[in-house]
Formats: C-alpha cells, sequence, structure tokens
C-alpha cells in the first residue's frame, strides 16, 4: 500500500538555530512532512551532536532531534554562505532561528532582509526574552525562562531551595509554542493571504504562558503559589505515595465519585458516605489528614497489588516510571512509542514514536540525525549550484 501523504508535506523550512528550542521546533514540522533543511556551521555543527551520551563520537540525543532533517554546512561570516542562505530562504515557507536577537540581522539574514526576498515568509524567532523589550538583547536559556516565567518557584518541597524538572522543559514548550505558531500564520495566509508574518517566541512567556491561574489569583487575592512538593493545593487528593516494596505510586482521586471509590478500595466505607468530603473544598480542608491515610494504606502493599486494587476501582493511579519501566510497558509497545531505528554502523536503537497520532496523515521518522553536511551538495544542486560552484564555495570556505 502506498504511504499517506504526510499532512505538512510541501512545505520547505529553513532552520537556523542550534540545541534545543529551534531545533525541536523544527523537528516537529519535519516529522510531519515538512522538508527542513537544517544548517549548520563546517566547524563541528549543531553542538547538540556532542551532548549527552555518545555512541560512537555521536550524541544519541542528536540522532533524534535532527530525525527527517537535511544537513547543509554553510558558513555564516562568509558572504557566498550568506547568499547560500537567501536563496534557500527564497523558496522557503518557514525558517526557524533561535539566534539571539539582533545577530540574524548583522548578518544580512534578519526579518527585513528576508521579507524581502520572500515576502509570503513565516519567521519563527525563539529567544529568551523575545525581539522587544529592555531584556531582548541578553542572553537566555530554557533554565532562565523557567525560572522567569514562574516554573521553578512553584516546583519543589517547601522547605528546600526550587528544583529543575529532569529535562529541558522550558526550550521544549517554546519549541512547541513555535512549531504552532508557524502553523497559525500558515493558515492565515492561506485563508486572508496577504504576507507572512514573524513567530515571537520568548522562552520565559513560553513557561509563563502554561502558569495555569497563577496570575488571577495574585491580582484578585494576593495569593502567591508556593512549592507544595508533589501535590496540587485546592486538588484533592492527588499525590505520590511509597508502597511496602519502595516503589512510588501517584493516585489522581481528587473527582467526587472517584474519591468514593478509592476509599472504599482502602476499606474506608465511611469516608465514602462522609458529607464532609463530598465535594473537593470539603477534602482539601482535611488534606491532610486524607493524605496521611492514603499513605498508610499504600504502606501496607506491594505496588502490584496497590495498583491491581485501583485499577480494579477505576481510580487513576500509576508508577513513576523509570526509562526501564516504559520499555516493558504494554502501552508503549501497543501505541507503538518505542520506534526502531537503525544508527549509523547497523545497531538498532530505540526512539520516542511520534506525537500526535492523526488517524489518516501520521508523521513519522524516516530517518536518524544525518552525518554534518551529509545533503549540502543535494541541496545545492537542487537550488541551482552546478558541481563546480558547489567545489569553489567548498575551497573558499563558505560551505
Amino acid at each position: 500500500m502506498t504511504a499517506p501523504t504526510k499532512p505538512l508535506a510541501g512545505l520547505k523550512v529553513i532552520e537556523l538555530g542550534t540545541l534545543i528550542a529551534g531545533p525541536f521546533a523544527a523537528r516537529i514540522l519535519a516529522e510531519f512532512g515538512a522538508e527542513v533543511i537544517k544548517i549548520e556551521s563546517p566547524d563541528g555543527g549543531d553542538p547538540l551532536r556532542k551532548w549527552r551520551k555518545l555512541y560512537e563520537g555521536t550524541s544519541l540525543w542528536w540522532y533524534l532531534q535532527a530525525r527527517n532533517k537535511k544537513s547543509v554546512t554553510v558558513n555564516l561570516k562568509h558572504p557566498d554562505g550568506v547568499e547560500v542562505v537567501r536563496r534557500l530562504v527564497a523558496e522557503a515557507d518557514i525558517v526557524v532561528e533561535n539566534f539571539r536577537p539582533g545577530v540574524l540581522d548583522k548578518l544580512g539574514l534578519g526579518w527585513e532582509a528576508l521579507s524581502k526576498i520572500n515576502p509570503g515568509l513565516v519567521m519563527v524567532r525563539l529567544s529568551g526574552f523575545g525581539q522587544s523589550g529592555p531584556m531582548a538583547q541578553q542572553p537566555g536559556f530554557g533554565a532562565i525562562g523557567e525560572s522567569m516565567g514562574g516554573l521553578r518557584y512553584v516546583t519543589g518541597f517547601p522547605d528546600r531551595p526550587p528544583v529543575k524538572t529532569g529535562i529541558s522543559i522550558g526550550d521544549s514548550i517554546a519549541a512547541l509554542w513555535g512549531a504552532l505558531g508557524a502553523l497559525m500564520a500558515l493558515r492565515h495566509k492561506e485563508v486572508n493571504g496577504g504576507a507572512g508574518q514573524v513567530v515571537d517566541v520568548a522562552l520565559y512567556e513560553a513557561v509563563f504562558a502554561m502558569m495555569e491561574s497563577l496570575v488571577p489569583e495574585f491580582d484578585v487575592f494576593g495569593f502567591v503559589r508556593e512549592r507544595t512538593g508533589n501535590i496540587m493545593p485546592g486538588i484533592t487528593p492527588s499525590n505520590t505515595h511509597t508502597t511496602r516494596d519502595r516503589r512510588h505510586i501517584t493516585i489522581g482521586a481528587n473527582g467526587d465519585a472517584i474519591f468514593r471509590r478509592l476509599v472504599k478500595a482502602m476499606g474506608r466505607d465511611d469516608l465514602a458516605e462522609d458529607p464532609t468530603l463530598a465535594d473537593n473544598a470539603g477534602r482539601d480542608a482535611r488534606r491532610d489528614e486524607l493524605y496521611a491515610l492514603i499513605d498508610a494504606w499504600v504502606a501496607q502493599h506491594d505496588e502490584a497489588a496497590v495498583l491491581a486494587t485501583l485499577a480494579a476501582a477505576e481510580v487513576p493511579a500509576s508508577r513513576i516510571y523509570s526509562v526501564a519501566d516504559m520499555f516493558a510497558d504494554p502501552q508503549f509497545l501497543a501505541r507503538e512509542m518505542l520506534h526502531t531505528v537503525k544508527l549509523p554502523d547497523g545497531r538498532d536503537c530505540h526512539m520516542p514514536g511520534v506525537v500526535p497520532k492523526l488517524s489518516a496523515t501520521p508523521g513519522g521518522a524516516e530517518w536518524i540525525g544525518p552525518a554534518l553536511g551529509e545533503h549540502t551538495d543535494a541541496v545545492l544542486q537542487a537550488l541551482g549550484y552546478a558541481p563546480a560552484e558547489i567545489e569553489a564555495l567548498r575551497q573558499a570556505g563558505a560551505i
């Protein structure tokens, strides 16, 4: 059978960025069919190639982050290299970049210059603090965005300093907003016509946008949400508990009917019939008491028994998964969330599956992150450069 056309097939994306936020946004577009041409420095390329765990000298993260992309080496400090990018942009639908504001402008590749070449261009600009404001020129990474955007302040336990999540969540959130913004801008062109536009994503704003009711609660009540460990104030019960065999599980029983099923499963029918616990406000008022009871019950049983009891009672619960748990879990396997690829030496390697799952035009991963400059000649020839011209550019240090 012929594979279904991916939903973004026909779009051309030029990626001018390194590490996480910009490349992750472009990866999403690539997974759903866009042709993503990643511009890399001939001198080593994206630093992500050497981050974290290396296999045969290359980061496994790179193979994931750059899947479905084409690697083209260009020296952006060389005028002929800049001209290569300008010619690529002339045929592109989207440019994704995460340089510090002002850097691309100095190179002749800012919005004003590129929109003149291609008036329909959508330019996704990801930066620490956005393209305007007093902090625009300052460097900012995901950790700074998480801190300024409010996430770090509420993460952790009240008697200890704030903590980070175990991944670069600020960059990843910004990437999602960037990909979404690009598709919004393209949709606007499709429906309303007209020129392209800039999608301006600040890392701190991307995080800030996820902070639920933080702002109105402070504005109306003067309430500052603080760190509360594993519980969610005002939403009870929802917490992490430790089993007899020292495994950690999360139980989310904050719905009224779910709470009643939980306490009955615990053998506490009296709590199920207690009118003061019939709604969330009443339960939250007795939060410490309830958590002590649930802690004690969970601690009397091994993880498997607790999860089986709660599943039978239709109470949402889960072990805290390690990656090893994921590899053995039937839900992950059934949903094809562990995708097998081959590394350059032929070794099988699992990568995360593609999200979201479209029923008629699903995304997919056709190839892993490419070797540095693997597609330079093919892309430039498609752009109209003759082989002799490409070799001259290479000799001049432009590519």
